[in-house]
């Protein structure tokens, strides 16, 4: 992917592969492109904090990435082409990983994973599926913590998404930490 060559650092994934929940961005920002880690600039930290609520963190019980592993110049949106280039390494990191859950967040990384043209508006909330490598992998998505910041009305949503995730996990029977539950 030619992005490679105007990034600073390779952005691939924290947090704790073996936790059975993973979540999948859009493309790192300038902060995660400067510091190597995915979801590190101020949506990251509203992210960490909402999911805190419910008892998960990177270091105990949730795993991230993106759907592009190098910062866009200017921060633009990733174009199709290189989404479509990252795809297959993005579906093998699903693979590896083997998440019960799997969380899409933003409206492009849902329309890169789950190749559904409609918007995240429509699609945000709903559990669905997706097939990779002959595995189904339940898939929530939910909107972007950088669209939250610009429109706070929109974290009610969010937080009934998170709901979902909760019960997902209570349901499956993947613990989260005690004092959330």
């Amino acid at each position: 992917c030619s992005l490679k060559k105007t990034a600073t650092n390779t952005v691939f994934a924290q947090g704790v592969s073996e936790s059975r929940l993973m979540f999948i961005g859009e493309a790192p920002g300038a902060e995660e492109d400067r510091n190597g880690v995915p979801f590190c600039g101020a949506s990251g930290q509203l992210l960490d904090l909402m999911l805190s609520h419910i008892g998960l963190s990177r270091a105990e019980n949730f795993y991230i990435t993106n759907t592009l592993f190098w910062r866009p110049p200017g921060n633009r949106q990733p174009t199709q082409e290189e989404l479509d280039i990252c795809r297959p390494f993005v579906e093998k990191h699903i693979a590896l990983v083997n998440p019960k859950i799997l969380v899409l967040v933003g409206g492009t990384a849902t329309k890169s994973v789950l190749g559904d043209s409609r918007g995240i508006t429509r699609l945000r909330g709903q559990l669905g599926s997706i097939r990779v490598e002959g595995q189904d992998y339940p898939v929530l998505p939910t909107f972007h913590p950088a669209y939250l910041l610009r429109n706070p009305s929109a974290k009610r949503e969010v937080w009934d998404d998170l709901k979902q995730v909760m019960a997902e996990l209570d349901r499956l029977g993947i613990p989260r930490r005690k004092e959330s539950q």
